[in-house]
């Protein structure tokens, strides 16, 4: 794994799963992702939130609290305080307008100020972010003011002495002098923008900048050359009319709670040309009914159940044709609908058990071979160079159970209590507990060992095959089932809409343990991209099928995740997946290859995935040697 690359920038991936889990846990939306753009803004369609790369190359700990303000805004503010409809018509308007880019830049920065407000007040510990964030603009636009009124670039000067008027903190800070026309409007526009700080909602910040760009379209001509704050031109009219049709249905509750009493039961008083409605004024009641805005009116029954159901806007249509229609005599359609509704209901149950960016991922499981007499030959000349290291573990592992089978049963410190209890008296350090006899320990466990088989281990599968076959004979000499599978990803058969993922299992859980098995490791070779997230996957899936109670999972891997459409958010999504494996109980490790030296960027995102369970190999020949400790350690904690 790398640093994720954007604009040949690096970008650190811990950082950006940190952003995401916190925009996902502020929205309550799993589905909300977070996207790195030259401006901060919220695309409520793809469901995106970008964070500015205007806070690149600073301290880090700027660069965090900064990118967390971003989140903060987007995902506390604009997500449930800023009406995009009126967004939409706002572009509208202006988009005619000379002055265009100012107006949308003016409109984002004081809606900005709004939320920012919202948001330390619903989340005070927001606070510390938000003062940087002032604090590094201010930096900013003063340096830029003295560009633009040096070069007359007067709209881009005016606008940077607009944000440093909004955010002074004395009343007796100046802005210098741009223009004398500019200079004799500035204080009507003052007192505009300081509204902002009443402002309630995104009409009244749309009110403010419209007033403030009718003046401004006489005095100034040319538009803005920069663009610092920025508003997305995207179809708001369709969350409009989604939102209208919403509003069709009662969702207030009635301001008064009085129940109706004596309610009719049958089809009494029932209007042919008429449909009242009734509420508190009415005197009797009725059955009929027709659909309004009502804010006052009475409870009724008239489910029968004394339920209550929101009314739809197909209500009365299906109330006039009731009792008159009938079953077609061509084809049936009745069983389309719940034939479709199945078919999304599985689609979407795939993506959420391989996760979202596998959702085109289709797996293609591949059986080993019966190895030629090539590989047989090699496996035994392999199996030979690290027979010592397999022959000292089967040795410590058998002297540790025979350990535990001699273990003295009675006069123990710790237990069960001896009913024998004269010795309280009688010894100064008496030993009065005892266990249970228990029956000889066995290692009850279960390994899968994923070897990654993209193209990028051409110069380390030699040596990985060695490590492998040191796991396999060991584990195999103490009866230890597992098995071993290498994955890729078939660049030349994947498209935007289907990514075939190779399984190749050259040992498996039932041939794993018989004494001809593990030839077949040599059939391993590089091939090409690899998906880890989606590999991780399924191997937790097949683990979670085993009646073992210890369950391990090892990934071999060189660490360069690269596939179709997972270069961005695969370091997410492996991470997700490792965090997955382990809420069900599998223990994930990953074992680094390299040939040489690991720079601190990759050890970095290696443990930003995997934690603490990672084991770095710098020196590929020397594998056998690194992964010795590593089983030693996982074999002893099964025991």
């Amino acid at each position: 794994m790398r640093f994720i690359k954007f604009n040949d920038q690096q970008v650190d991936s811990f950082l950006f799963m940190e952003l995401s889990d916190l925009s996902k846990g502020l929205t309550k939306n799993r589905d909300l992702e977070v996207d790195y753009s030259v401006q901060s803004y919220l695309d409520p369609f793809e469901k995106k939130i970008y964070v500015s790369h205007f806070w690149d190359h600073r301290e880090k700990s700027e660069t965090e609290l900064a990118l967390k303000s971003d989140v903060y805004l987007r995902s506390i503010g604009n997500y449930f305080h800023t009406d995009f409809r009126e967004l939409g018509l706002f572009i509208q308007r202006v988009r005619p307008l000379k002055l265009n880019s100012f107006a949308k830049q003016l409109c984002m920065l004081l809606e900005d100020l709004r939320i920012e407000e919202v948001c330390i007040k619903e989340r005070p510990g927001t606070k510390t972010a938000f003062y940087l964030r002032k604090k590094l603009y201010r930096r900013h636009f003063q340096s830029q003011l003295i560009i633009h009124k040096e070069r007359n670039i007067l709209t881009d000067a005016l606008f940077n002495a607009l944000y440093l008027i909004l955010t002074a903190e004395s009343t007796m800070e100046q802005v210098p002098a741009l223009s004398e026309n500019l200079d004799r409007t500035l204080p009507y526009i003052q007192t505009q923008i300081f509204q902002v700080f009443e402002a309630s909602s995104t009409s009244h910040i749309i009110k403010i900048v419209l007033n403030v760009v009718e003046i401004l379209e006489e005095l100034l001509d040319k538009d803005m050359l920069n663009t610092y704050f920025y508003l997305a031109d995207l179809p708001y009219e369709s969350i409009k009319a989604s939102s209208l049709f919403d509003e069709l249905k009662r969702k207030s509750k009635l301001k008064n709670k009085d129940q109706i009493e004596n309610a009719k039961k049958g089809d009494e008083d029932v209007h042919s040309d008429k449909l009242p409605t009734w509420h508190s004024e009415t005197s009797k009641p009725t059955k009929s009914f027709l659909q309004f805005d009502l804010e006052q009116g009475t409870n009724t029954t008239l489910n029968g159940d004394g339920t209550v159901r929101e009314g739809e806007d197909t209500d009365q249509a299906l109330a006039m044709v009731q009792g008159t229609s009938g079953k077609a005599k061509k084809n049936d359609y009745s069983k389309l609908e719940a034939m479709e509704s199945q078919k999304e209901e599985r689609s979407s149950a795939g993506e959420l058990v391989y996760g979202k960016e596998n959702k085109y991922a289709v797996p293609i499981f591949v059986q080993s071979k019966l190895p030629s007499a090539d590989e047989i030959d090699k496996y035994k000349h392999d199996r030979n160079d690290i027979l010592l290291f397999q022959k000292k573990l089967k040795l410590m592992i058998q002297k540790t159970l025979e350990h535990k089978r001699t273990l003295p049963r009675t006069d123990l410190h710790i237990g069960r209590l001896n009913k024998k209890l004269l010795r309280l008296l009688t010894e100064e350090n008496p030993k009065l507990f005892y266990k249970k006899q228990e029956r000889s320990p066995d290692i009850d466990a279960v390994f899968t060992l994923l070897v990654d088989c993209s193209a990028s281990m051409f110069d380390k599968m030699d040596e990985t095959k060695l490590g492998i076959i040191l796991f396999h004979e060991t584990l195999k000499s103490v009866r230890v089932p597992h098995q071993i599978v290498g994955f890729w990803e078939d660049t030349n058969e994947a498209s935007k809409t289907r990514q075939p993922n190779h399984f190749h299992t050259v040992i498996s859980f039932k041939d794993s343990l018989q004494i001809q098995a593990g030839p077949e490791i040599m059939q391993l070779s590089p091939e090409e991209d690899n998906r880890d997230g989606y590999a991780i996957r399924h191997m937790t899936e097949q683990l979670m099928k085993r009646h073992e109670k210890q369950k391990f999972l090892l990934v071999f891997s060189d660490g360069e995740p690269a596939a179709t459409g997972y270069e961005r958010n695969g370091i997410i999504d492996t991470h997700e997946a490792v965090l997955d494996a382990r809420k069900l109980g599998v223990e994930v490790m990953n074992v680094f290859l390299s040939t040489n030296e690991v720079d601190e960027a990759t050890k970095k995102t290696i443990q930003n995935i995997y934690g603490r369970y990672s084991v770095f190999v710098e020196k590929i020949e020397e594998l056998p040697e690194q992964l010795y400790p590593l089983l030693k350690r996982l074999l002893l904690k099964t025991i």
